[in-house]
């Protein structure tokens, strides 16, 4: 089985976000044929997305779009056991009761009352290659409908990672959905179309998708917020870092950091996000990512902050979305820091890094 999103999509850009502009039944927008395709790269080079001094802070909205076929080993995994995606055949989520989707998750963007949004970001990918051959021709193109809305279709306006490799076929795509997201009402988004192969095969099948958003509020501390992008393999031993410039933070800042990962399978060890602020090195951790084991396919937040999901499963099979407590990581004033993502055993793809710290006045 190989859908393709091509014959459903029509392309139109808005103010550079690209909306759908011809409905069929069902919502699904029609597509426009010879329209070229956003261009890709075995790799990407991480660079920095977005930079703002402000009182406010980040929160960002994920879900998992395939999962494992239902039983009851399946359950008990979505439950929170230890289990792979390559031990599973694996098939689509879809929420949205819509017969021209073939796969739809929904979460929510939860901002603190008196908030305006500065900078909103989509990121989603996968794996195309498992069971199925999923056409890469439709990396680029995916749908979301705000709360209380229909759904528009987004089209990615930079370069798509697209890396071939490890019996996986893997990709990421984004785009900038700040007007959207602004002028959205709280609540449940849901992103549909996401470009993800299902069945089983060793590499496995794996996908989701992550919105990311920069928010100013005067009531919330002033704070340098940084969001990089890219997508770079984390083979045996592999590693990417992000050096945090320029932020002049006090002694004992607060502040959280945030990855988003994929093909991460819980219970391989060897996966870390490290900390480094002058010759201190921490690495990152929570009730639900241990230290030897971040990418382990989590969707959680600090503080046990769990904004809706649906569905809510705690083992998302390969698709990691996290945000972590920077905690005693700022324990000395400076102006720099880094942050490493490790992998010694996972074949896993980093897409996404993000950042909010304390800063000094």
């Amino acid at each position: 089985m190989c859908h393709s999103l091509g014959p459903l999509l029509r392309r139109a850009t808005v103010g550079g976000l690209a909306l759908a502009v011809m409905w069929v039944p069902g919502g699904v927008p029609a597509a426009a044929p010879g329209a070229p395709l956003a261009p890709e790269a075995n790799s990407l080079t991480f660079a920095q997305r977005y930079h703002a001094h402000q009182h406010g802070g980040i929160v960002r909205a994920a879900n998992a779009s395939i999962t494992c076929r239902a039983a009851a080993s399946c359950r008990e995994v979505q439950a929170g056991g230890n289990g792979v995606n390559g031990d599973f055949d694996m098939f689509y989520i879809d929420v949205d009761n819509d017969p021209n989707t073939y796969n739809a998750s929904s979460a929510e963007v939860r901002l603190p009352a008196g908030s305006r949004v500065t900078y909103a970001r989509l990121y989603w990918g996968g794996n195309l290659r498992v069971g199925e051959q999923k056409p890469p021709a439709d990396n680029e193109r995916v749908l979301m409908a705000e709360p209380g809305g229909d759904y528009k279709q987004l089209l990615a306006d930079t370069v798509v990672g697209h890396h071939v490799a490890d019996g996986a076929e893997a990709f990421q795509a984004s785009t900038d959905v700040t007007q959207l997201v602004r002028d959205s009402a709280p609540g449940l988004y849901t992103v549909s179309q996401v470009n993800v192969a299902s069945g089983k095969s060793a590499a496995g099948a794996w996908g989701g998708w992550t919105l990311v958003v920069a928010y100013e509020n005067p009531s919330e501390p002033l704070r340098d917020l940084a969001i990089w992008d890219g997508f770079a393999p984390l083979r045996s031993g592999g590693a990417q870092e992000m050096r945090l410039r320029d932020l002049s933070f006090p002694a004992g800042a607060g502040g959280y950091a945030g990855l988003v990962a994929y093909n991460g399978d819980r219970g391989t060890t060897g996966d870390s996000l490290t900390l480094t602020t002058g010759q201190d090195a921490i690495d990152l951790s929570d009730s639900a990512n241990p230290a030897d084991d971040v990418l382990n396919s989590t969707i959680s937040g600090p503080d046990g902050y769990r904004p809706a999901r649906v569905p809510a499963y705690d083992n998302n099979l390969g698709y990691d979305s996290d945000v972590f407590d920077l905690g005693r990581g700022l324990q000395h004033a400076g102006d720099q820091a880094t942050l490493r993502v490790t992998s010694q055993r996972d074949a896993a793809w980093v897409g996404v890094l993000f950042a909010a710290v304390d800063a000094q006045r």
